[in-house]
């Protein structure tokens, strides 16, 4: 999720690295304590997302799947924008267009993501999004042990819904893999945003953005009863924790983790989310989904300790928008 300046490349240029963060440690000075920071962050961004999503479903019988997306990103911006003020003038046409794009992104995730859990089980679904990160972490990776992080996390995702995905309803399983596909978007927009704007004034616009392209959804679905006072304040819960914290602590931690090492740190979402349908929707766990969690804490432990081992910049990334 931010920050200004005028790039020289153009739309047909090939992928270059992203420019450091004028918060990141110079080139080969310590910075084991920002990088543990950044994890702790990533960490509750995660926890945060997937008990927003528990207590979203429980709130679809009120608003639907689309209301809530609505009263999500709506009840997010207003207090990112408030919270923010961001600055709208000083900055060039493309970082608007950057954030119009993220602000596209961040509507069509969430979209497609409660379109899945509203059809499928959340464990399942958030098995089936994560894919699109752990092949971000792949193809952003310049070294070999990566991949092998990658494979074990993806073995766990693979055993943590396995149980599920026989019986799984298919728009339902194509809306989180579509999902997945938006959420790693989402990584590389967030990233690149995070250079154009200070603090998270970029994820305020975008999250702005995002609100009002889910309106005209979210009016057709439910209409006036989005504007139930009871409604609106689980709607509130859900903004919170779904987008307020998650989206912003993921910005500030992008500003020490590579993309690739943050994109296989979050495939800690299915453990995350199988807590939370224990917790709030009651859904138990096998023995095979407890081995899956134990796989996905050791793929991403290993990532960071990769990233970690690292010092200097941080591993290049493409970057999806030419300017």
């Amino acid at each position: 999720m931010n920050r200004a300046r005028v790039d020289s490349r153009t739309a047909g240029a090939p992928a270059a690295p992203l420019p450091e963060p004028s918060g990141t440690a110079a080139p080969g000075a310590p910075d084991g304590g920002g990088r543990l920071t950044s994890v702790a962050l990533v960490i509750g961004g995660v926890v945060s997302l997937q008990f927003g999503a528990a207590v979203a479903v429980l709130l679809f019988p009120r608003a639907g799947a689309l209301g809530v997306v609505t009263l999500r990103l709506v009840l997010a911006a207003v207090v990112l924008l408030a919270v923010c003020r961001p600055r709208l003038r000083g900055h060039a046409r493309a970082d608007w267009l950057l954030v119009c794009v993220f602000g596209a992104a961040l509507a069509g995730m969430n979209t497609l993501f409660y379109q899945a859990i509203d059809r499928i089980p959340l464990g399942a679904a958030v098995t089936l999004e994560v894919l699109g990160p752990l092949v971000l972490s792949v193809a952003a990776s310049r070294r070999l042990v990566s991949l092998v992080w990658a494979g074990l996390a993806l073995g766990g995702v693979f055993l943590l819904g396995r149980s599920g995905f026989d019986s799984l309803d298919p728009a339902g399983a194509g809306f989180a893999l579509a999902a997945g596909v938006l959420w790693a978007s989402y990584i590389l927009l967030s990233a690149r945003t995070g250079q154009r704007f200070p603090k998270a004034d970029g994820l305020a616009l975008a999250m702005g953005v995002a609100a009002v392209l889910s309106i005209p959804l979210g009016v057709a679905s439910k209409g006036a009863a989005l504007l139930d006072p009871a409604t609106i304040g689980l709607g509130a819960a859900v903004a919170l924790m779904s987008s307020v914290l998650p989206y912003t602590l993921e910005l500030l931690a992008l500003r020490r983790l590579p993309a690739s090492g943050f994109a296989v740190l979050m495939s800690l979402e299915p453990a995350a989310g199988a807590a939370a349908g224990f917790l709030l929707l009651s859904q138990s766990l096998s023995v095979a989904e407890g081995v899956a969690i134990l796989l996905v804490v050791a793929a991403s432990v290993g990532a960071v300790r990769t990233s970690s081992g690292r010092r200097g910049k941080a591993a290049p990334v493409p970057v999806p928008l030419g300017e």
